[in-house]
């Protein structure tokens, strides 16, 4: 079991009175983001608490929202558990993203400017948190659930948001695999828009292949010992 760190602190927001139950969330899911990949956690209430320094009730509804969400599992007695992301998880997560994006990629070219607007604006907001991974991979997956969402199927836009919980964490190694993996989801996400833009089906489908592929890649590769964010 990996015990939570102390030394580890809730991260800014910029906001004031942030309530409890919201900066412990945050701290967590940040702390989750970090764990070793390959490894299953337990968090228990206690540790939790401790290492934020807030009572155990605004832990508790944390953990709840965080179950909900997918990110763990409460288990009776024992804590809260996140399981480990294996390599097979990394291949089924990675081929059904390939099928659903390539997809809803194609189905959304004719929207042309429209979308293309949208995502613009996310890859700016997204190269303004380089200094923060978490904020960085969850616009990250608004910028690929944009693209999901506009194709008009709910279902495969239901399928694609239950495989958030592990897309945290993978993202999170992926951009630690390489001091220049930011600068290159960047240039990669606007490649993607360029097309769309062009209402260029098959490159926009191009595009968004080569991004999963260098994914991939980065997914295989060992992570550098800590998180070093690329100049803002």
């Amino acid at each position: 079991m990996t015990r939570t760190g102390h030394s580890e602190r809730v991260p800014p927001t910029g906001h004031k009175a942030e309530p409890a139950q919201d900066a412990v969330f945050r701290w967590l899911k940040h702390h989750i983001a970090r764990l070793p990949r390959k490894d299953g956690v337990f968090l228990t209430e206690a540790e939790v608490s401790q290492a934020t320094g807030t009572s155990r009730t605004p832990v508790r509804e944390a953990l709840l929202r965080l179950e909900a969400d997918g990110f763990l599992r409460i288990l009776p007695k024992k804590g809260a558990y996140v399981p480990p992301v294996t390599e097979a998880d990394i291949d089924a997560v990675m081929e059904a993203r390939g099928l659903v994006e390539d997809w809803c990629v194609r189905r959304t070219a004719d929207l042309g400017e429209v979308l293309a607007v949208q995502l613009d604006q996310l890859i700016e907001r997204q190269a303004k948190e380089k200094e923060d991974p978490v904020a960085f991979i969850e616009s990250d997956r608004q910028f690929h659930g944009t693209i999901v969402a506009a194709a008009g199927n709910p279902v495969l836009a239901g399928f694609y948001e239950s495989l958030r919980d592990r897309q945290l964490r993978m993202g999170f190694h992926a951009l630690t695999t390489s001091g220049h993996r930011i600068d290159e989801v960047l240039a990669e996400h606007a490649a993607i828009v360029e097309a769309l833009r062009m209402n260029d089906a098959a490159r926009a489908a191009e595009a968004v292949a080569r991004h999963l592929a260098t994914t991939l890649a980065a997914l295989r590769l060992p992570a550098i010992p800590a998180w070093r964010p690329g100049p803002s």
